[in-house]
C-alpha cells in the first residue's frame, strides 16, 4: 500500500469511528526496524490538530512478539503506572482497514538512535546528570505492574503467566526449542544453555518486563527523556531481565566502558532503580540474565537471517543482523568465564 492510499484509508476509517470529519494533513514513514512499520501522522478534527504515530506489523515476528492489540493494552498499563511513554490513542484490531491491525499513539519529540543517545554533543549535559536516573526510575515504575494488578484476563494470559519456581527453566526450554528449529547447529549456544540450567538463580517476584529495554527504544532530546517505546516483547518475568538487557554489550554502540546502554555506569543505575523501587538489585542475577539475553539475541539474530535465507522476507537488514549471531555467542561465553573465574 502506498502512502497516499494509506492516508485515504486512515481518514475514512477514523471519520467513521469517531463520528466526526478527520483529515490527515501530513503523513510520512518513520524507521520501524525489521518487524514494525511506523508512520507519523498529523490529524485535523474539529479544527484541532493531533500528532500521532501509526504502528503496525510489516513482516514476520521475532520470537514471540505480542499482537498489536496486546501491545496497545500493555502500553495502556505502563502509561497508567506513571511511566513516561507515549499516550495510547486508538486501537484497530481488524486487518481489513489497512491490511494489518494497527494502533495510534501520541507522537513525542526526540530521537532514539544509538549514536545520538551515546555520543551526540547535544546530550552531553543530560548524560552527565539525569539520563541514568530518569531511565532507572521509569523502569522501576514499569515493574510495579504485576499479574495481580491486571484485570484483563486475556491479556494476563497473553503475557505468558508464569510461576517463580518454573519461569527460568521454562525460558531455557523455549530457547532450546527455538534453537532446534534453526537449520544449522550452534554448539556455543548449547554450551551456554547447559551452564544456565545449572546456575539458575531464584526470583523475588514476577513483574511486567519490557522485554527490549535498551538504547534505541527510548526517545530523548536535550530536554531529557521523552518516552519509552516498543512493548512488543513485554511479558511476565524477573525485573533483572530488563536491567541486564540494557547492560548488554551489543547496545553500547562502541562505548564499551559505559556498561549501561553506552552512556552510564551500573552502580549508578542500580542505585537509582533501588531508590525508586525500594528493592535491591542483585548483580549476580543481572549477570545471569545478561548471559540469557545474549543467548536469546543470538538465536533471534539467527532467526532473522533465516527469514532472509528462506526467502520468506528477504532484506539486507535481516541478513546483516544474522551475521552478528557469533558476536552474542562469544559475549555469553565471555561472561560465563568471567563468573567462573571469580568463584
Amino acid at each position: 500500500m502506498d502512502i497516499k492510499e494509506l492516508q485515504e484509508k486512515v481518514e475514512l476509517h477514523l471519520t467513521s469511528i469517531w463520528q466526526t470529519p478527520v483529515k490527515v494533513s501530513e503523513i510520512f514513514h518513520l524507521s520501524g526496524g525489521a518487524c514494525q512499520d511506523n508512520f507519523a501522522i498529523e490529524l485535523i478534527s474539529n479544527s484541532t490538530k493531533q500528532s500521532v504515530v501509526l504502528r503496525t506489523d510489516k513482516g514476520g515476528s521475532l520470537l514471540s512478539s505480542l499482537s498489536k492489540r496486546d501491545e496497545f493494552k500493555v502500553a495502556e498499563l505502563v502509561y497508567k503506572a506513571g511511566v513516561k511513554t507515549p499516550k495510547p490513542v486508538y486501537l484497530e484490531e481488524k486487518s481489513s482497514v489497512i491490511g494489518a491491525p494497527f494502533y495510534l499513539m501520541e507522537k513525542i519529540a526526540g530521537k532514539a538512535t544509538g549514536r545520538y543517545i551515546t555520543k551526540d554533543k547535544e546530550l552531553d549535559s543530560y548524560r552527565k546528570t539525569n539520563m541514568v536516573s530518569d531511565l532507572a526510575s521509569n523502569l522501576a515504575k514499569l515493574h510495579t505492574v504485576n499479574p495481580n494488578s491486571v484485570t484483563d484476563r486475556d491479556l494476563k494470559q497473553k503475557l505468558k503467566l508464569v510461576t517463580i519456581d518454573t519461569y527460568i527453566s521454562q525460558a531455557i526450554v523455549d530457547l532450546r526449542q527455538s534453537l532446534d528449529e534453526l537449520p544449522e547447529a550452534h554448539p556455543a549456544i548449547e554450551l551456554c544453555l547447559y551452564w544456565m540450567e545449572t546456575h539458575a538463580p531464584n526470583i523475588d517476584q514476577i513483574v511486567l518486563v519490557h522485554g527490549d529495554f535498551r538504547t534505541g527504544n527510548f526517545m530523548m532530546n536535550s530536554d531529557g527523556l521523552q518516552g519509552i517505546l516498543d512493548f512488543e516483547f513485554a511479558h511476565w518475568g524477573d525485573r533483572h531481565e530488563d536491567i541486564a538487557w540494557l547492560c548488554m554489550r551489543d547496545w553500547r554502540f562502541g562505548r564499551l566502558n559505559k556498561e549501561v546502554g553506552g552512556f552510564g555506569d551500573r552502580k549508578d543505575f542500580y542505585r537509582e532503580y533501588e531508590t525508586t523501587s525500594g528493592i535491591p538489585v542483585d548483580p549476580m542475577k543481572v549477570s545471569f540474565w545478561e548471559i540469557m539475553g545474549n543467548v536469546r539475541w543470538a538465536i533471534g539474530s539467527a532467526q532473522q537471517a533465516e527469514r532472509h535465507l528462506s526467502g520468506k522476507d528477504k532484506g539486507i537488514e535481516l541478513a546483516s543482523i544474522g551475521r552478528r549471531t557469533a558476536e552474542m555467542e562469544w559475549e555469553a561465553m565471555r561472561l560465563i568465564e568471567e563468573i567462573e573465574n571469580a568463584v
